[in-house]
């Protein structure tokens, strides 16, 4: 069992992990080998990062690290020291980004428990790649066990239309 697991009689607070989370610096005083995921929910009670599996498999727990979609299950904090981190709590005040007003218009939510990570994921995939491929599409890690994919592949659709365009850099 990892020290930073529950039920653990030691755990080591060997250094901090400094980093912004939702645009507010926070210090971490855990185990350095600390899942992103548990700090997040224990530490901070930011609970929209779901629990799913701990194994990298689901995505339910996918969150923007430094611009890029990561599964907070799987990235330590000793990783993570400077980093930019946005949850689904960070990613809008009120629910106005567009990924998530595609994803109310398609009426994608089922359970619920994969939302907030396909939502994330979604919103890195759209920021880097505004018209994603197909491709680009079906490389995304989430699962959807209700099977709600042709609603979150409107959703995607829905959200890449309605999104801002990105600036492009002058040439020259």
């Amino acid at each position: 069992m990892a020290s930073w697991q529950r039920g653990s009689a030691q755990a080591s607070v060997a250094s901090m992990a400094r980093m912004t989370v939702n645009g507010e610096g926070i210090e971490y005083k855990l185990d350095p080998d600390t899942p992103l995921l548990w700090a997040l929910r224990d530490a901070s009670n930011l609970t929209g990062t779901k629990y799913g599996c701990d194994s990298r498999d689901c995505g339910a727990c996918t969150v923007i690290v430094d611009g890029r979609a990561a599964l907070s299950c799987g990235v330590a904090l000793r990783d993570l020291e400077g980093a930019t981190v946005t949850t689904i709590e960070g990613l809008s005040a009120n629910g106005t980004h567009p990924v998530q007003q595609a994803w109310l218009a398609e009426q994608v939510t089922m359970c619920g428990m994969c939302e907030p990570g396909f939502i994330m994921a979604i919103a890195a995939l759209l920021e880097a790649s505004p018209s994603p491929s197909e491709e680009q599409i079906a490389g995304l890690p989430n699962i959807c066990r209700c099977g709600a994919y042709p609603r979150i592949r409107k959703a995607i659709a829905r959200a890449a239309q309605a999104a801002p365009p990105v600036p492009q850099q002058p040439q020259g």
